[in-house]
């Protein structure tokens, strides 16, 4: 008999092969129904797999919602690859995973058929509802290698031959049937039957191009993503958010404002135009005010550098793929021959700016007196994403961070840490966000040894401790193995306006670079001794923190973020004058003012205005002219208020100071 032990500390005795779903139904009818899945001595599993030993046993509900959200996606994905392919015979399947709100698969459609569209989708969501009202047992089945990729073979399905054929041999391979006939390759865990998920909880949105394995050499995929839950309300909140955030695409609003825009002859880089390089001038300015007042010291580094440097750092076989090399050499002018010898030596833009901060510090010599020693630099990177991966100013090959590096003494991490904690709750504060924070762990692959690792995460919790955000208020969690190869991080995750999160800031502590570049100091007993390198940045990068801004205040950015801050709008040619008196007044103020005296109708003015985001519209004719006043309207409100000129002047120029003057 096997001992399974419950949650409560109560032990049953059971036989081999009794599955979760027994033990569910001899607590009572009600766990039986509600049961979905089970945790195996940690593990989740499906429900109805036998127990092979003695261990804990948790049941898994509806209730358990992050652990049955990932279920219901999963069968989700495993139903819509069943649809597609009893739609379209021929129709080759790959993989098919959940994502953070829903799921997708990619397909490789027979050459007649021709990629998926957008027009496809509602016919394979009506089959998808008939495979769940079908309540078809997903059964898992193990399987030999060499049979499934000889059934795959024999199937025609060339991919997931392939990849049966390099999992690792120690593995068994498992496959998922749906009743007695459809079949994938999948890990698991399943629901028991396509029946227990909800058929109006899913939507299918949209057919994209993804390439096979990630990889833009190979064949070029259909990927079908769709959006999933437990229940119809769950759903219709998710489509709810969507369409906010469609709303909100930084992409559409940076066009309608006039902010930005991007094209294939810079794939990644983004052409800042006039009003959104101010939005940027801004963001600059606050972030110089705040590292000048803790105590940074600005740098500037060089865009490019040896390959040699980046190999010595180990950066060179991390990201290598990443990087944009540059051969050192003057290249071939000739018609003839190769543009470049095979004898040039290789130099890189650089992904990243710690190794050049570390080499401005190994300049001269450097006392325990002088830590620490807190360098901070806009620095431009350049990374080599694929094309297919770069999205608007989220995701781009060429960005700027708000980057610094923090060389300190062993006993001074705590108190660094602590100080950068409270910094960036201020800046996050003074943009309106809310944030969760979380310590990422050692990786599998890591430089540095197991006590290094120990020490450098310790001391990452004790700051956070110090700083009182290791709190439920704050989100606290830790991840393991999602640290950087050479060190631990803290990470900032912001909550926008529309509850959605991203991750920004981060803190790493890191005793591997300081070793690999041959950084020191000279102690108060007068050794050599390593400096331990704090990684910072709170912006992360300019670009994607202004995409994030837009987004967060839907292009209505608070005054002193504004480009463009007020317009003044004339009713009548006749105040023309006036209009020029008011615009030369708002700016000797200092207000980014734009004066509108085209000869069109108010009213188009003020809906013109409004797109554009302006926040304030100060209207003027006749009257106001002969009165010295104007008609305010300020953007999302009703109607105008009527005030002095000097009145409007000072409201504005008080409203427009950055949250750090005021």
């Amino acid at each position: 008999m096997l001992k399974i032990t419950l949650p409560d500390g109560s032990v049953r005795e059971v036989a081999p092969g009794t599955t979760p779903a027994d033990i569910a139904a001899a607590i009572g009818p009600g766990l039986a129904k509600a049961a979905i899945a089970a945790r195996v001595d940690g593990e989740l599993r499906d429900i109805m797999r036998p127990l092979e030993q003695d261990a804990a046993l948790a049941l898994v509900t509806a209730k358990d919602e992050a652990d049955a959200l990932e279920l219901a996606r999963h069968d989700f994905a495993h139903v819509l690859a069943e649809a597609v392919q009893h739609l379209f015979p021929g129709t080759q399947i790959t993989f098919g995973p959940s994502t953070d709100d829903g799921f997708y698969y990619d397909f490789a459609p027979s050459a007649d058929r021709g990629p998926f569209t957008d027009d496809d989708l509602p016919a394979i969501e009506a089959e998808m509802r008939r495979i769940i009202a079908a309540d078809k047992p997903l059964i898992r089945k193990e399987i030999d290698r060499e049979t499934l990729i000889a059934q795959w073979q024999a199937a025609g399905e060339t991919f997931k031959a392939e990849w049966a054929a390099e999992l690792p041999g120690d593995e068994p391979l498992t496959v998922y049937h749906s009743g007695d006939g459809w079949y994938d390759m999948c890990r698991g865990p399943h629901l028991a039957s396509t029946g227990r998920l909800n058929p109006d909880a899913f939507k299918l949105t949209r057919v994209s191009g993804a390439y096979w394995r990630g990889d833009q050499k190979n064949a070029m995929l259909s990927r079908i993503t769709g959006t999933g839950w437990l229940n119809k309300k769950q759903l219709a909140e998710h489509l709810t958010r969507l369409e906010e955030a469609a709303k909100r695409d930084h992409r559409k609003l940076g066009a309608e404002m006039d902010l930005f825009h991007l094209q294939q002859e810079a794939h990644g880089s983004v052409f800042w135009h006039p009003k959104g390089y101010l939005i940027w001038r801004q963001l600059e300015a606050y972030m110089r005010r705040a590292i000048d007042d803790a105590g940074y010291r600005e740098v500037k580094t060089p865009q490019v550098m040896d390959a040699r440097q980046w190999e010595i750092s180990g950066h060179w076989g991390k990201y290598r793929e990443n990087m944009f090399v540059i051969p050192d050499e003057v290249p071939n002018v000739e018609d003839e021959g190769p543009l470049v010898s095979d004898d040039a030596d290789w130099m890189a833009l650089k992904p990243m700016n710690c190794p050049a901060h570390v080499l401005i510090f190994r300049q001269g010599i450097k006392s325990y007196r002088d830590l620490p020693m807190r360098l901070y630099e806009n620095g431009c990177c350049h990374r080599n994403e694929p094309h297919g991966a770069l999205h608007g100013l989220m995701r781009v090959r060429q960005f700027t961070q708000d980057d610094a590096h923090i060389f300190c003494r062993e006993d001074q991490i705590v108190e660094e840490v602590r100080a950068f904690c409270a910094l960036a709750d201020r800046i996050y504060k003074d943009f309106g966000f809310t944030y969760s924070i979380k310590l990422a762990l050692r990786p599998e692959k890591r430089f540095g040894s197991e006590e290094m690792w120990d020490k450098a995460e310790n001391e990452l919790r004790d700051a956070v401790a110090a700083a009182g955000l290791n709190t439920p208020e704050y989100g606290w969690e830790e991840l393991p193995g999602e640290g950087a190869f050479y060190a631990p991080k803290l990470e900032w995750h912001l909550t926008d306006a529309i509850g959605r999160t991203w991750q920004v800031g981060t803190i790493q502590s890191d005793r591997v670079l300081p070793e690999r570049l041959d950084a020191s100091y000279v102690g108060e007993d007068g050794a050599r001794h390593r400096p331990v390198m704090l990684h910072r940045a709170i912006f992360g990068s300019y670009e994607r923190f202004i995409g994030i801004l837009i987004e967060h205040y839907a292009g209505r950015f608070p005054l002193w973020l504004a480009p463009v801050q007020a317009v003044v709008a004339t009713i009548v040619s006749d105040a023309d004058d006036y209009a020029a008196e008011v615009l030369t007044k708002l700016r000797a103020a200092g207000i980014r003012a734009e004066a509108d005296i085209r000869n069109e109708k108010i009213n188009y003015k003020v809906r013109e205005h409004s797109l554009a985001k302006v926040p304030n519209l100060l209207v003027v004719g006749r009257r106001e002219a002969e009165e010295g006043k104007v008609a305010l309207r300020v953007l999302g409100s009703d109607g105008q208020t009527f005030l002095l000129l000097d009145e409007v002047i000072s409201r504005l120029a008080n409203e427009a100071r950055s949250p750090d003057m005021c």
